[in-house]
């Protein structure tokens, strides 16, 4: 995961630093996933007060249950990914010769820049890497990370509330549940579109995350999630 630090993310405010764009386009899309099985088990036609106000309580305690869930496994991930770093440069510090420790760095890198790099360019890596201190190579945990978890919560907890608000403004529960989706769907066009925006397709992604979203919402409903 490709990470600014926080003055080179503070133009795009504090969660912008720490979360890539996937990342975030992702929690909110599962936050929005959650929240719309909620609102849309509801039953427009016969559905009282006591009915909404159990939905609304439904829907907040899953996603902020999942949004916990969420972040805790955003540090494990990334301390395991951490891990798996911290092996491969001790690997490499503690190669036998030059050539295993190329073959080791090579492993770690993306496929397509090997082409690009030389003998000399992974001798420099190597070199590199044995001068770092242990505790420069040890895998732990940081204040960025604490941030990015807390960026992940908030995502997937916030995403509710725009979704339901409907139907704490409105009596008229059929109309509640349309105005719900229709945010909803907004909301996943908006996301789509700002991921989009990094592609050059905004408009395009911005669709697809909305009919990807639908998808996953009717298969989430149909299985009785």
């Amino acid at each position: 995961m490709s990470h600014k630090t926080p003055e080179e993310g503070g133009k795009e405010g504090l969660f912008r630093g720490v979360l890539n764009p996937v990342d975030r386009s992702t929690e909110v899309l599962f936050g929005l996933i959650m929240v719309m099985t909620f609102t849309n088990s509801i039953n427009a036609t016969d559905a009282g007060r006591a009915d909404v106000r159990s939905m609304l309580i439904g829907a907040l305690g899953c996603n902020l249950a999942w949004g916990i869930i969420d972040a805790v496994m955003f540090l494990m991930s990334s301390l395991a990914e951490r891990k798996l770093s911290e092996r491969t440069v001790q690997r490499a510090r503690t190669a036998d010769d030059a050539k295993t420790a190329r073959y080791i760095i090579a492993e770690a890198l993306p496929r397509i820049i090997l082409p690009a790099l030389s003998a000399d360019d992974f001798d420099r890596i190597r070199m590199h890497l044995a001068s770092l201190s242990a505790d420069e190579v040890r895998a732990r945990l940081g204040a960025r990370d604490i941030i990015a978890a807390l960026g992940v919560f908030l995502l997937v907890f916030l995403c509710t509330f725009p979704a339901v608000t409907p139907f704490i403004m409105m009596a008229d529960t059929a109309i509640a549940v349309r105005v719900s989706n229709s945010i909803a769907c907004g909301l996943l066009f908006l996301t789509g579109y700002s991921l989009g925006r990094q592609s050059g397709h905004p408009f395009r992604l911005g669709a697809s995350m909305v009919a990807v979203g639908l998808t996953l919402v009717a298969i989430a409903s149909v299985l009785g999630g």
